[in-house]
């Protein structure tokens, strides 16, 4: 590992782990497959499956943030990560090989570190497609709380402009 960006990774982290490993791992692994570098705006997207520890690496060595617009989570609970770049229009998703069975925790964090990128990954074809850029929204007050709010969050109900906390969903299939 290039102990400076290691080291920038865990400060940012907080600790040293496995699962920061594991996201060090992907972004550079991503990098070098599609010639990504920081992203100052949205150039690179990254859509993780998981909002575990490695997001943290993939934050800091690639520049994606949520307050960007250029990393979002699709929660499946999977360590993958599906990264775009938007100029060439090329992604690659990386799926997490399982590790050896009965490692400590210990042992996981070090067989992180130790392994190449193309040993912990297995290279897929992106399942979603590249999201739209970021879009900025009006702010609408909500008529039930007097909160502001986005207003592609708002719902109209009886002509009251709702937020998410105020509004009551209408679903008759949901139980």
């Amino acid at each position: 590992m290039e102990q400076k960006k290691w080291e920038t990774c865990v400060a940012f982290h907080g600790h040293s782990c496995g699962g920061l490993a594991i996201g060090y791992r992907a972004a550079l692994y991503a990098a070098s497959l599609l010639g990504l570098t920081f992203s100052e705006d949205e150039q690179v997207v990254c859509i993780s499956e998981n909002d575990a520890c490695g997001v943290d690496a993939i934050q800091v060595l690639l520049g994606c943030s949520v307050g960007k617009g250029n990393l979002l989570f699709h929660m499946t609970g999977k360590q993958a990560f599906s990264f775009y770049e938007r100029k060439s229009g090329r992604s690659v998703r990386l799926v997490l090989r399982p590790k050896p069975e009965g490692m400590t925790r210990e042992e996981s964090f070090a067989y992180y570190q130790d392994h190449a990128p193309e040993e912990l990954f297995e290279v897929k074809e992106v399942t979603l497609k590249l999201p739209e850029p970021a879009r900025i929204f009006q702010s609408v007050k909500c008529d039930g709380c007097g909160e502001i709010a986005a207003e592609n969050h708002i719902h109209l109900e009886n002509g009251r402009r709702l937020c998410e906390d105020c509004y009551r969903g209408y679903n008759r299939f949901q139980i």
